[in-house]
């Protein structure tokens, strides 16, 4: 019996996608809810995964196809493969049926396509075994390069050109690789030009002194682990931080609709990760609410979807106000751009220990620059400094988020 492989019913917010990869070919065996192939859109990448146990009978929208919700792919084919020919070696008949069973996400599926890698050979790191970008990553690493063809040599007999025509010259090669933009990239780029011409941007730096908490998180993390099983970063700490500082200016916690100004009651934050597809920014909802263990566990998960490429359209979608750190990457200072139509971004760089004066001494301090970029329509500078003054005092006073001070 042949079944249709349709794409699935994108969001309203999702108009078409992009058909990125098939991860099967026509006579290939799949099982049931094996993702059969990857569509694309601006924001995530949907998986259509196959309704029954089958053979993929036949590819009609081929890769780099955009295709709308509903569309007819392909199809497949009830049943069973025909069973492979027996492999002389029993090693090799062993990575050939563990090929057959192996995920890979599209990035790491297409790193492996490009340098003729196989699969089974590749161990994932993934969420049941998939294999991430990482995995063919490290496997390229620990792969000797192939050595290089020796010249050859000329003949003795040869009689040598002197003409300048003849002279060997070692030319650098100027390699050149064109690819098309992501649709992911092209959202981006863009949301950020839609940012900056629709929107009055304008960014306040302070800066933090994070020996407080870093003695806090020196003194609990090993307790916190054992007990919440996750680990206590400073990203929770900038979480409360945050909410409390849009308790008390509401209009960083406001969007603009026309001519409105849509005050949210709730604290849904937006926190940036990266993964191989570019910047992705998952939301925590109803932050005020969430334990620093939650807020935690929360990042963690995100973090971990983002890579495997199964962030959900949900996941990304709203936000009242969001965190970046360019700090993991080795950034000082930087001017976020916000996430329309939300007011504010919050920007946390890395910690440097610096001399600053304390009491008429120079002491030496862990200090972290951080920004904030707010949209001026909503918000005047004099609340965004008040704001950031905010996120300063409680990260150099831990113990304001636990009396509410």
């Amino acid at each position: 019996m042949s079944i249709e492989l349709k794409v699935p019913v994108f969001p309203e917010s999702v108009s078409d996608g992009t058909i990125l990869n098939w991860n099967k070919q026509p006579g290939d065996a799949v099982k049931r809810d094996e993702s059969i192939v990857d569509i694309e859109t601006d924001k995530v990448v949907f998986e259509v995964p196959a309704p029954g146990d089958g053979v993929l009978e036949e590819i009609i929208e081929p890769e780099g196809t955009v295709v709308e919700s509903g569309q007819l792919i392909g199809r497949m084919r009830e049943g069973k493969a025909a069973p492979a020919a027996t492999a002389s070696a029993g090693d090799s008949s062993v990575a050939e049926d563990r090929g057959a069973d192996v995920f890979a996400t599209p990035s790491a599926r297409r790193l492996i396509e490009e340098n003729d890698l196989d699969i089974a050979h590749i161990q994932g790191s993934g969420s049941g075994k998939r294999i991430l970008k990482e995995d063919v990553l490290r496997v390229l690493q620990e792969t000797p390069a192939k050595p290089a063809p020796a010249p050859a040599t000329p003949s003795a007999s040869a009689a040598p050109d002197k003409t300048p025509a003849a002279v060997a010259v070692d030319t650098a090669e100027r390699p050149e690789k064109r690819v098309p933009m992501t649709r992911l990239r092209a959202r981006i780029a863009e949301r950020l030009l839609e940012a900056q011409q629709t929107a009055a941007i304008l960014t306040t730096f302070n800066e933090v002194n994070m020996q407080p908490v870093m003695d806090l998180r020196s003194r609990y993390k090993d307790r916190f682990l054992k007990t919440h099983e996750v680990k206590l970063g400073f990203m929770s700490f900038f979480v409360k931080a945050v909410v409390e500082g849009l308790r008390r200016f509401p209009e960083l916690n406001a969007s603009v609709d026309g001519t409105d100004i849509v005050y949210h009651g709730f604290f849904d934050i937006g926190i940036a990760v990266g993964s191989p597809r570019g910047l992705v920014v998952p939301i925590l909802r109803d932050a005020d609410q969430l334990t620093m263990a939650g807020i935690e566990a929360g990042i963690r998960d995100y973090a971990s979807r983002a890579r495997e490429g199964t962030l959900a359209m949900e996941d990304i979608t709203g936000g009242t106000f969001s965190i970046t750190n360019g700090g993991v990457y080795g950034s000082l200072l930087s001017t976020p751009i916000i996430n329309p139509p939300q007011s504010g971004i919050l920007g946390m760089h890395k910690i440097m220990e610096r001399p600053v004066a304390e009491n008429g001494e120079v002491v030496i301090r862990p200090m972290m620059n951080i920004a904030l970029s707010y949209d001026h329509r909503l918000v005047d500078g004099q609340g965004a400094v008040q704001f950031l003054v905010a996120v300063k005092e409680v990260l150099e006073d831990p113990a304001r988020l636990l009396l509410g001070v």
